[in-house]
């Protein structure tokens, strides 16, 4: 799930209430695109959170790119209905989507809010929107069944037409992933402070 890094600001009547039409509406982007990344792993066998910082890119409708650039480098694209994995000075790995769910599930969700499809999204989620145009969060909680057990919801983050953050939350006692994005993204660059990233993800921290 990304946007493009340089985006349109929110309406000047920033104080008006949100549905998930609007949101959805806004974030919206044709393809090309691409945003730079900032992903947070929690586990309570780290001392500290994983960092992982990179860039998405939609080349087309039907391929979504995934480059880790530190602290590893490590290039995922999906396409076709299969997943490559590349690494320096190591052969690809590929193998069918089919086999992970889960990454043939974040493909269709990407694909889905970047075309703004919202009828696409609620075959599989219940959408709740809050907040003004300003700061406003839009929440997915999945309908089936076997994905609820796992996930509880996923929280997207954003100011006007920004998508700022991506919150899976999971079910349990697992601490939540976040990754940030675009202009989020760009201001998590000099920070390390776990509190504050958190804060950042969810437009606490004037930036």
């Amino acid at each position: 799930m990304l946007a493009s890094a340089t985006l349109c600001a929110a309406p000047a009547d920033g104080g008006t209430a949100v549905d998930p039409g609007w949101i959805l509406k806004g974030i919206a982007r044709p393809v090309p695109a691409s945003t730079p990344f900032v992903e947070v792993r929690g586990s309570k066998l780290l001392k500290a959170p994983l960092r992982l910082t990179g860039q998405y890119l939609r080349p087309d409708a039907d391929t979504l790119v995934r480059e880790v650039r530190a602290p590893y480098a490590e290039t995922t694209t999906l396409h076709a209905g299969e997943a490559t994995i590349a690494r320096a000075g190591q052969a690809p790995r590929k193998f069918a989507l089919s086999r992970v769910p889960e990454l043939a599930g974040f493909q269709s969700n990407f694909a889905a809010l970047l075309d703004g499809d919202r009828a696409s999204l609620e075959q599989h989620y219940t959408l709740a929107a809050e907040g003004t145009r300003q700061r406003w969060t839009l929440t997915m909680a999945p309908k089936d069944a076997a994905q609820a057990t796992r996930v509880q919801a996923i929280a997207l983050y954003g100011r006007g037409s920004e998508l700022r953050c991506i919150e899976t939350r999971a079910v349990g006692n697992a601490p939540p992933q976040r990754t940030l994005l675009a202009g989020a993204a760009v201001d998590a660059a000099n920070i390390a402070d776990a509190a504050a990233l958190v804060g950042l993800c969810h437009g606490d921290t004037a930036r």
